[in-house]
């Protein structure tokens, strides 16, 4: 049985809660749609979370935690224009991750992030998605105006930074080692990168 605070709202509360959903842009690309979080896709952000998965987005989570992520992404609609979309293929509604443009608790600068379920690893679904996002994160904070904070150990997310355009910002990775994040790296993003 799920939990009662898992349970969708129903009647009344689930119109407002579809209205809220709607207000979030939908960005669809050849293979994914990129929507609003659901209640229903929280087990596979849990499963996600609260596993080794998490260890270079500070965690594994207790459930809890986990839960509080993601009402941090959606929240951040409401609260700075901008948050979490889940990962979707384009004819399947089942999440197969998520894509962050947000200002996370404790982070200085909003931030274009990606993760992924174990199973969409290695589809290439993360560039995809974070191509698509790319033109969005520009319009709402413009060239250099935002960065995907990403642990040293993250090479693929490394990667995929350098893909997008974006290039190591040292002095704001001193800035972070100085507030006892040593080992993060931050690529500030120009808009410069080119999809393939």
């Amino acid at each position: 049985m799920t939990e009662p605070w898992l349970q969708p709202p129903q009647g009344r509360a689930a119109d407002v809660a579809a209205a809220f959903a709607d207000a979030v842009p939908v960005i669809d690309t050849s293979r994914l749609r990129l929507r609003a979080p659901v209640l229903g896709d929280f087990p596979a952000y849990a499963e996600v979370f609260t596993s080794e998965r998490a260890y270079y987005m500070g965690g594994p989570f207790t459930g809890e935690e986990a839960f509080a992520d993601f009402c941090q992404g959606i929240a951040g609609w409401m609260l700075r224009g901008a948050g979490m979309w889940t990962v979707t293929l384009a004819r399947a509604d089942v999440p197969l991750g998520w894509l962050y443009l947000w200002k996370e608790w404790g982070g200085p600068e909003p931030e274009l992030g990606w993760v992924l379920t174990v199973a969409a690893e290695g589809h290439g679904y993360a560039r995809e998605a974070a191509f698509a996002v790319l033109p969005h994160a520009l319009a709402l904070y413009g060239p250099n105006g935002f960065v995907s904070y990403i642990d040293a150990g993250n090479i693929r997310s490394a990667r995929l930074a350098a893909a997008l355009g974006a290039a190591r910002d040292i002095a704001a990775e001193a800035q972070m080692a100085a507030q006892g994040e040593p080992d993060l790296q931050v690529w500030r993003h120009s808009g410069t990168g080119r999809a393939e």
